[in-house]
């Protein structure tokens, strides 16, 4: 008896969903595309909102920007849920190998307790800002057009959930797990004089009608100050004297920073060059909103008794990431 093994080709049906072929033609669509193109809701809407009866439930008109094409609005990272996840949980096994290296091995008690108690007071009460970011974030997922933006917000607001996390464990190492830093985090953001500046932008921010004011004021503006000077600061006032800890601490905030500024950049670059209005706009609200963050800045930078012409450094990062954007900076007056 012979037996004869062969293989047959079965060709697919369709390549990919009608929806997904309409937009970018008869062929393989990638994991990406399938789950962010044209998957926003347009028809059949019961009810209008009874809060906002002027709008649809997911109403183009929610913002004072144009676009012909909403979902123009790419990740240029192609995060959809499984390569989220599958990133996000590659980071978190190292961040925890860091944490349990520091603890395990006692490393903040080879930090002088002035060094320490510099790292508390800057880092710890950033918790609060990073709980404000994961609001805004939120909020802009709930009432902005297209997921593929949408869905790009809502990682990023639980990747802020995530970071207030980890400077809430920074604090309980820094207290040895008794939650007195964090006491005294909230007690700063609360009544300090130098964390209110930050306090009341971000209090401002969480009533903000306009979403994608918003997502320049939070994620671009906000974040394009915060991120590098908090990293400077620790970089140059704490590990440059011993405190190469607190680097590993912070790692994931670095990193995520790293990875979502190209995201935040095509999202306004892409929608600056729809229309001159729209840059007009978008630089009106930069210019708005730098105003505030420099006021944030020079308090921060009285917490680490450093001088405010540090600020002139961070302001020079972020006028070449307006360069690189495409946006004019604005002449800076501080």
């Amino acid at each position: 008896m012979q037996i004869d093994i062969k293989t047959s080709g079965v060709k697919p049906i369709r390549n990919t969903y009608a929806y997904v072929e309409k937009r970018f033609g008869d062929k393989v669509a990638s994991r990406y595309q399938e789950a962010s193109y044209d998957i926003q809701e347009e028809i059949n809407f019961h009810y209008r909102p009874l809060w906002q009866p002027e709008h649809e439930i997911f109403d183009t008109d929610r913002t004072v920007i144009k676009m012909k094409d909403w979902y123009a609005l790419k990740d240029p990272r192609q995060l959809y849920y499984g390569t989220y996840t599958q990133t996000r949980a590659r980071q978190q096994e190292v961040l925890e190998s860091n944490f349990n290296f520091v603890e395990k091995n006692q490393v903040l008690n080879t930090i002088s307790p002035d060094l320490l108690n510099k790292a508390e007071s800057l880092l710890i009460p950033l918790r609060h800002y990073e709980w404000g970011a994961n609001m805004n974030n939120s909020f802009i997922t709930g009432y902005a057009y297209g997921a593929t933006l949408t869905n790009a917000t809502m990682f990023a607001t639980m990747d802020r959930l995530g970071s207030a996390q980890y400077l809430t464990r920074i604090g309980l190492l820094l207290d040895g797990n008794q939650g007195d830093s964090l006491e005294r985090a909230k007690q700063a953001w609360m009544d300090a004089l130098e964390w209110q500046p930050l306090r009341q932008s971000i209090e401002n921010m969480l009533v903000l009608k306009d979403w994608y004011e918003l997502f320049i004021a939070q994620n671009l503006v906000f974040d394009g100050y915060l991120y590098p000077l908090v990293k400077y600061l620790v970089d140059r006032e704490l590990v440059a004297h011993g405190a190469s800890a607190i680097s590993l601490l912070t790692a994931f905030m670095n990193e995520w920073f790293e990875e979502t500024q190209p995201w935040v950049n095509s999202v306004v670059k892409t929608t600056s060059l729809e229309s001159e209005e729209n840059r007009e706009q978008i630089m009106a609200w930069i210019e708005k909103w730098q105003i505030q963050v420099r006021t944030a800045v020079i308090s921060l930078l009285h917490i680490m008794q450093c001088d405010e012409s540090d600020l002139e450094y961070i302001e020079s990062i972020f006028e070449k990431r307006l360069n690189k954007i495409g946006l004019a900076a604005k002449e800076s007056a501080v």
